[in-house]
């Protein structure tokens, strides 16, 4: 046991570094500042795969088309793949005549199996993409007005090949959904934090933009294409090795976009299996050794407090792990929610621990070796 407490120890002490490392990453990282007389002139193709969305639709193509950025400068392209509701009838209907639909169906044959169906629509789509700047959203997303005029100043300021940005979830109704979004809202500070510290490179696919020359120059998703998930990360690599100084964040309110937490548990732990599946396809592995010390700290964490269910000599050995965790995290934590206007989200914070801990260890294990249902899709 004294063995087992010693790892614990120095898991803590890594992960405590770690937080702090994050939290100097978090701060140094700048805001960028909108020149509101500049007026951008890239031409801008926003492209977005959408499964059965008819629902969520309305909202993304209403805030598209609240987008301030000119019309005759942007176009949208959604691609449909193979959805069994009404998402093509409900973009074909939209009246705006920068939004074209297109259908994987017309591409692919019905039989046709494939592991990622998100990586080809966003290639095909780019293949038809008029646009030298591609920004990626997803169907369940809204953004501000300004989300694309803010994406391209930047662009046309500092001249990135891949730009991250933050998203953030919305419509957090209850207990559940809340902690979705904490869990979210510190991957999303970690993502920034990473990019300043140049230590990694991390993204979410819901909020993403690359020029179409540097998506071509490292081969697009060839490669990665036979991996489930990574349409967002491991392209994002892809172009960082291509071009190290090319990749770099965008701290700024008016591009957060919003997405919706799942409604139940099962299809959140599809969603993180989803996304832990890729954790050791990364080439970076200054990502593979930080995702395996988060890993092993919440594993021994949670085996502690097992034993010491057991054995009431480990609660305070238990109690001081769990306080230095705590303590960490909120020290980052606190910055990266004033940013996203959600500092009473962190009243959750403390309970939220008892369901964060256990799902960090089961969607990690089953992210390596187990499977997932994605958008009514089994995956391997």
């Amino acid at each position: 046991m004294h063995f087992f407490l010693i790892i614990l120890i120095g898991l803590a002490l890594g992960y405590g570094v770690l937080m702090l490392w994050y939290s100097l990453g978090w701060k140094r990282l700048q805001k960028f500042t909108v020149t509101p007389q500049q007026l951008g002139s890239t031409r801008v193709t926003v492209i977005i795969p959408a499964r059965n969305e008819a629902d969520n639709l309305p909202a993304l193509l209403a805030a598209l088309q609240q987008q301030t950025y000119s019309t005759a400068l942007l176009e949208v392209i959604i691609i449909d793949d193979f959805s069994t509701d009404d998402t093509a009838g409900v973009i074909s209907r939209f009246p705006a005549a920068n939004i074209h639909l297109l259908q994987l169906k017309d591409h692919l044959n019905v039989e046709e199996r494939l592991n990622s169906y998100k990586k080809k629509a966003i290639e095909i789509a780019i293949s038809q993409a008029q646009g030298d700047l591609i920004v990626t959203t997803d169907a369940d997303c809204v953004m501000g007005p300004r989300w694309i005029e803010t994406i391209v100043q930047f662009y046309e300021v500092n001249r990135p090949k891949f730009i991250a940005a933050p998203v953030s979830f919305y419509k957090e109704q209850n207990f559940f959904k809340k902690l979705q979004s904490l869990d979210f809202m510190t991957m999303q500070g970690i993502t920034g934090a990473a990019a300043q510290l140049r230590a990694g490179t991390m993204c979410n696919g819901a909020n993403l933009a690359y020029e179409k020359e540097a998506f071509y120059d490292v081969g697009g998703f060839t490669g990665i294409d036979n991996i489930a998930s990574g349409d967002d990360m491991l392209l994002m690599y892809k172009i960082y090795s291509a071009y190290p100084d090319g990749v770099m964040y965008l701290k700024n309110e008016d591009v957060i976009v919003r997405t919706l937490p799942v409604d139940t548990l099962k299809d959140f732990m599809n969603q993180r299996i989803r996304w832990s599946s890729k954790a050791d396809k990364y080439e970076d592995k200054r990502i593979t050794w930080v995702l395996l010390l988060v890993y092993l700290f919440n594993a021994c964490l949670l085996a502690m407090g097992i034993i010491a269910l057991v054995a009431p000599i480990w609660w305070p050995w238990f109690l001081i792990m769990m306080l230095l965790k705590i303590t960490m995290e909120l020290y980052f934590l606190l910055p990266v929610a004033r940013f996203f206007h959600k500092t009473e989200m962190l009243a959750w914070f403390i309970p939220g621990q008892l369901f964060h801990i256990p799902y960090i260890v089961i969607a990690g294990w089953l992210g390596k070796f187990g499977s997932y249902q994605w958008k009514g899709r089994q995956v391997n």
